[in-house]
């Protein structure tokens, strides 16, 4: 695939007249313009059954009110506005190393009717990915990598009861995948902040700690970020549950 396409299918539940069910949905970003893409997925996806009035062009910048889930012809002014829907979630991630079976996309599915308000952001890699080191900059999952998957899970009911029994089926779903994603360490992406796998506490900012969710998200440039870390912030002043640590006692 050309390199100016980024690619996701994102699963969720869905309700039928049969009941309940998973539909995907495939989102493409292409730095091109709708004919060109039409073609590609025409000749590569006919299965899709891609319309070109389903391409939708819009510059960069209307392309992030696009990713942020407004309505397509939103104002970019958008952006501007800090106001946040009062939800609550739970989300992580995973990297996926190797093809998964088809019992394990059929007991995701399974998981994600019995959880509801899910869905899964999953994007291949490869292309322009597999071209950068693992340590040219501080992220390093790339080559080897088939795709990463994010779970995130949303609910808007208060309380501790509905707050217990969403992060409990997340995890349950996150422990499920335990076999079939990477492992030794089991990759997270740092952006889809996770505390189960890892977290300071007292505002205190620990490197051991700091070694159990920065390897994770970092691999070996993890060591780098500490001895960079302890260079320009020695006093650790910028913190938080899951930063970088110092190498000095915090």
């Amino acid at each position: 695939m050309p390199k100016e396409l980024f690619l996701r299918a994102q699963p969720k539940v869905a309700n039928t007249t049969t009941g309940k069910t998973v539909e995907i949905s495939f989102i493409a970003h292409y730095l091109g313009n709708s004919d060109k893409l039409f073609a590609l997925v025409k000749a590569r996806f006919p299965e899709l059954g891609l319309k070109l009035s389903d391409c939708i062009e819009m510059s960069w910048v209307e392309s992030t009110v696009f990713w942020a889930d407004f309505p397509v012809g939103t104002p970019t002014t958008v952006l501007l506005n800090s106001t946040n829907p009062a939800i609550y979630f739970k989300g992580t991630s995973d990297y996926i190393i190797n093809p998964l079976p088809k019992k394990v996309i059929d007991a995701i599915w399974t998981h994600m009717i019995e959880i509801e308000d899910i869905f899964l952001d999953t994007n291949p890699y490869g292309g322009r990915m597999d071209e950068i080191s693992e340590s040219a900059t501080p992220y390093p999952h790339r080559s080897g990598i088939l795709f990463h998957v994010m779970y995130y899970t949303s609910w808007t009911k208060e309380g501790i009861e509905a707050t217990n029994r969403y992060v409990r089926l997340t995890r349950k779903l996150f422990e499920m995948m335990t076999p079939y994603v990477s492992n030794n360490p089991r990759r997270a992406f740092q952006n889809y902040k996770d505390l189960d796998i890892g977290a300071n506490q007292d505002n205190q900012t620990n490197y051991e700690i700091g070694r159990l969710y920065g390897t994770k998200y970092f691999k070996a440039n993890f060591d780098k970020l500490v001895r960079v870390k302890t260079m320009i912030d020695p006093h650790n002043f910028f913190k938080n549950k899951q930063s970088i640590p110092t190498l000095l006692k915090t």
